[in-house]
């Protein structure tokens, strides 16, 4: 705190400014939330006016910190053949910039569920801690994060948010979403709600989605049909598949709600040929509001995730571990983006 400013700048030079200490400068700087916004803003305004910029190579030696975070797609069936879901691609420059803002250097790599890629990042030193995006079947996944719980591994992943996760997990908020899209269909008049998605452990979100569902219709006074709940997993020709089985049962129906906008658009597919109208004969709403949502005819309601906030939650909650400061809250709300494949009244008896 007594070291007088040297004439090329210094952390100790910004904490001499500041009134505080190097260890507060060099967290400011990396954005650790142990330190206060007003202390934080305070210190970056110094460094500005000092033209101070951080040395990567020393504060890692000191640290044994790679300064990298690494960014894991895993491969998902996906009808294009890329094996990247949409979704996950439209959070990376969110992701992109939040590193960008806290100083660090960003990995991305592309990987497959069964290879030992729990290994090869924070044990080689390549990454201080890892962000997680896809996983197909949950409980595939599951015994790799209880690897890298007990290694001690820095990791954050978006899926599923509830008491039993497993290591830091940040997502929307699927069972209030899910009760959102049942209370909009309600809302129209429909009361025949069918859910295309695989709803069990399986599927944790997709589970939560259709929970929600289910209890804005034990609210409005509606039991649940189990026989429309088909399962689909995040493949537009499985909602075709789906859709089209439950119009072969002849069990009546006046609304679909997909897990995803992949399986809805699918879905809308089968009603076509099968000569059933949207919204006419069949209000359909999807989930994730991907760009294809809005070009569908007619284009799709469905649920809009934050992937900006998503961005940056992973970020701040993968930064936060590796600083052991105060993890952020993981669950973020989703908003209803009504287009015109829900509206007009319903036309089935029902």
């Amino acid at each position: 705190m007594g070291r007088k400013p040297s004439n090329r700048p210094t952390s100790f030079d910004i904490a001499y400014r500041a009134g505080v200490s190097q260890p507060t400068v060099s967290r400011a700087l990396r954005g650790a939330k142990s330190v206060s916004a007003e202390t934080r803003a305070r210190i970056e305004a110094i460094a500005r006016e000092l033209n101070y910029s951080v040395d990567k190579n020393a504060s890692s030696l000191r640290s044994q910190r790679s300064n990298t975070i690494a960014l894991l797609f895993f491969e998902e069936q996906m009808p294009d053949d890329s094996k990247i879901n949409p979704f996950f691609l439209a959070m990376l420059g969110a992701i992109t910039r939040s590193c960008a803002t806290r100083g660090l250097d960003l990995l991305i790599s592309f990987q497959k569920l069964e290879d030992d890629w729990h290994v090869r990042y924070q044990d080689s030193h390549r990454a201080d801690g890892l962000i997680l995006l896809g996983y197909g079947d949950y409980k595939v996944y599951e015994s790799r994060l209880r690897q890298l719980v007990g290694q001690g591994t820095h990791f954050v992943r978006w899926g599923s948010v509830d008491e039993a996760n497993i290591g830091a997990t940040v997502g929307s908020d699927n069972v209030g979403a899910g009760r959102m899209a049942g209370e909009h269909l309600l809302g129209l008049g429909r009361r025949r709600i069918a859910f295309l998605g695989q709803a069990d452990e399986h599927y944790p979100e997709f589970a939560d989605r259709y929970r929600g569902l289910c209890e804005a219709l034990e609210t409005a006074g509606i039991a649940p049909d189990p026989h429309l709940q088909c399962n689909a997993v995040n493949l537009e020709d499985r909602g075709h598949a789906a859709m089209a089985a439950l119009i072969a049962k002849g069990t009546a129906f006046d609304a679909v709600f997909a897990a995803s906008d992949t399986i809805a658009v699918g879905a809308m597919r089968a009603l076509a040929e099968a000569g059933l109208s949207v919204p006419g004969d069949v209000a359909v709403m999807g989930f994730d509001d991907l760009p294809a949502a809005s070009m569908t005819n007619p284009p799709l309601t469905t649920i809009m995730q934050d992937l900006k906030r998503a961005g940056e939650v992973l970020v701040e909650t993968l930064a936060a571990q590796i600083e052991d400061g105060d993890v952020p809250a993981g669950t973020l709300d989703a908003k209803l983006v009504v287009r015109g494949s829900t509206a007009g009244p319903s036309t089935s008896s029902g």
